[in-house]
């Protein structure tokens, strides 16, 4: 993916992201001009990624503030507060969201100014927001890069790329940071039942970037590494509790137990906003059920029987246990655990 195009950005006076839903046979910019409507777009998939929809709580805030800059104290305060309500109530899995969410409350609260001028202050900190979340992204690739070998042929799942954050990506930038400093790396993707993000927006990532990439079902993984055709395994996380714990799409938690089988590396790239030390387990971290039509069908296909029972948990928990290691902004956490965690903050 070119980094020219931008998984989400501001265009004038409104905000724009791209159409997940429908890549990769289609490309398309949605416009969005409330919270409501961008929490909507969260909760429809439009944009996923725990990076991405924190970026876009950010810009659905300052969407509601601009719209609100000509209120009085009251009208802006009451606004601004059902525009927080709308926008947490979107995904209930990625933290992201909900420290983007705190992040600009803070920024409300410290103002002094204006409606005019605190709507003001909160497009500059949603701006701010996604040119951190670039650089964030480029450390960890920095940082992860170094923990693969030249040649190595490296399993993810769902999407942790460019499309999922704000620009360069969390898993997937791992992979660019390594081809940038030469590394000739090849990529096996996970199609990622049943919202086939892996299909869909990974394969068509890599092969925007001419990074070799195969794409092979969920339950072809165990085969692929009892073969030795998989050297690592590098994923993303949408919460990761305070031992160490991940949640990512469903299924990670399968991979995870494979690669230890098999002794293969298994890494979790990971910013600090994913991190949420205020649970201490992995079992606190609230689990979100998706629509059963994602499991019974895709778009105009149906191939379940009628009146099926269906669950469609959207994440799984991966024990840290099974984790080799988390790739942060600030470095490598090797065999997490909750005091490594703590000390990665204390730096």
């Amino acid at each position: 993916m070119s980094e020219n195009i931008e998984t989400l950005r501001w265009n004038n006076d409104h905000f724009e992201m791209i159409d997940q839903r429908i890549l990769p046979s289609d490309f398309k910019y949605i416009s969005y001009t409330s919270a409501s409507a961008v929490a909507d777009g969260i909760r429809l998939m439009v944009v996923r990624g725990a990076p991405a929809i924190g970026c876009a709580a950010a810009y659905g805030v300052a969407l509601a503030a601009l719209n609100l800059q000509d209120a009085n104290d009251d009208e802006f305060a009451k606004g601004m507060e059902d525009a927080f309500d709308i926008l947490v109530q979107s995904r209930p899995t990625a933290i992201n969201l909900f420290w983007a969410i705190d992040r600009m409350r803070n920024k409300m609260n410290e103002s002094q100014g204006s409606s005019k001028e605190t709507a003001n202050i909160l497009l500059n900190e949603a701006h701010k927001i996604k040119r951190e979340d670039i650089e964030i992204n480029r450390a960890m690739g920095r940082n992860g890069a170094a923990l693969l070998d030249d040649g190595a042929r490296v399993l993810t799942h769902c999407n942790a790329g460019a499309l999922a954050t704000a620009g360069h990506g969390t898993a997937l930038g791992v992979f660019r940071s390594a081809v940038e400093i030469g590394k000739n790396i090849s990529v096996i993707a996970n199609e990622t039942r049943p919202f086939l993000q892996g299909a869909r927006l990974t394969a068509w990532e890599m092969v925007q970037e001419n990074i070799p990439v195969t794409l092979i079902s969920d339950s072809m993984s165990g085969h692929l590494m009892s073969h030795g055709e998989i050297d690592s395994v590098v994923v993303g996380t949408d919460r990761v509790a305070g031992n160490g714990d991940v949640a990512n799409k469903i299924g990670t938690y399968m991979v995870a137990v494979l690669a230890k089988r098999h002794n293969i590396p298994f890494y979790v790239a990971c910013p600090l906003s994913s991190i949420d030390r205020s649970i201490t387990s992995g079992k606190e971290i609230p689990i979100e059920e998706r629509p059963i039509e994602e499991v019974t069908g895709y778009r105009d296909c149906q191939w379940a029987a009628e009146g099926i029972k269906v669950r469609n948990p959207a994440f799984d928990v991966t024990p840290a246990e099974l984790v080799t290691g988390l790739i942060t902004e600030r470095g490598i956490v090797l065999n997490p655990t909750t005091e490594k965690i703590n000390q990665l903050f204390s730096e």
